[in-house]
């Protein structure tokens, strides 16, 4: 089973939409374009039945807001920013909408120079591993491969711990991230998305990789000294997808996190695509790590690390703390 969908912009995860059958009726006001109004109550019924925080919303009042602010549009395009306002309305912070170009764009694999993982060893035999975004899990195969090789290469110089950067990881897909660094991480369960129902969908890894993607991406290669410690970073850049992998971290035997309070957005998003290609992007779900813990708002870190301009102090206390643990012990 795939997991929560996590996106800055969109994952290539598409999910079929359509009206989803919401209650409330819309103001007839004779000059809206019957496309337009059809479009409109197909965003909003998806609304209504997939956002997370559906039992909060006044949903007469976000429609009737909608159709006034579309009340002359004429085409489904024309009702674009009424949506996009009614998705604000929501609150939750993290769902947006997406026009075709948008959507064509997120999705585009062919970027010429996309980022890739970097990692290196550092003095004392710690590894050094920094994830950036990736848009979609189309995008991540050579961003696996890229860090599925630097990992192994470290390994092999016999790395005693590492330093999981997630600093500049922003959004995205979190399953490229994710199996970038299983083989850190380690297998078995490492979070869940828990609906507004309470329904929850674990996500996991197993060997060095995200269990949905198993097929895809296949094993990766086993350290030669499993369960490392690792120390995670992570900023006020860390957001969404970048969230969920430090969420997959917390509550991990011999892991601890440095840095600053994460952007706050720890959901799940689904996509939801329209009759003109255009995407509802729904947040769905809180997280939850593998103690069950549900959390809301920003990650803040075991040891908070102002970032200043100069000297790395994050990186300098993971690091001191690595060096002070068993393995990495000289």
């Amino acid at each position: 089973m795939r997991g929560p969908v996590r996106l800055a912009l969109v994952s290539a995860v598409l999910m079929g939409a359509g009206c989803a059958g919401g209650g409330g009726a819309e103001p007839e006001d004779g000059t809206m374009a019957p496309e337009a109004r059809a479009y409109l109550t197909s965003a909003l019924d998806l609304m209504e039945k997939h956002s997370l925080v559906k039992a909060e919303v006044d949903w007469p009042e976000v429609r009737r807001d909608a159709f006034a602010h579309a009340a002359k549009a004429r085409t489904p395009a024309e009702t674009y920013g009424p949506i996009r306002q009614a998705l604000r309305d929501l609150g939750d912070g993290h769902s947006a909408f997406l026009d075709p170009q948008d959507v064509a764009r997120t999705l585009d694999t062919s970027a010429d120079d996309p980022m890739l993982p970097e990692g290196r060893r550092l003095p004392g035999g710690i590894g050094y591993l920094m994830l950036p975004p990736v848009a979609s899990d189309e995008a991540a195969a050579p961003y696996v491969r890229s860090a599925r090789s630097t990992v192994a290469g470290i390994d092999d110089e016999g790395a005693c711990g590492w330093i999981v950067d997630l600093r500049g990881e922003s959004g995205g897909d979190m399953w490229g991230p994710l199996a970038a660094v299983g083989p850190v991480l380690g297998d078995g369960e490492a979070g869940a998305a828990v609906h507004a129902d309470g329904r929850k969908e674990t996500w996991a890894v197993q060997d060095g990789t995200p269990s949905a993607y198993a097929d895809a991406w296949g094993p990766a290669a086993p350290l030669a000294r499993p369960l490392p410690p690792v120390a995670v970073l992570t900023s006020r850049r860390t957001a969404s997808a970048g969230e969920a992998v430090v969420i997959s971290f917390l509550g991990r035997p011999g892991t601890r996190t440095f840095g600053e309070a994460t952007m706050g957005v720890p959901t799940a998003n689904s996509p939801y695509r329209l009759s003109d290609g255009a995407m509802v992007v729904l947040t769905v779900a809180r997280e939850a790590d593998r103690t069950g813990r549900v959390h809301d708002g920003p990650l803040t870190p075991d040891v908070e690390v102002p970032e200043t301009r100069g000297e790395d102090k994050a990186l300098k206390a993971a690091t001191a703390w690595l060096l002070a643990q068993r393995p990495c012990r000289s």
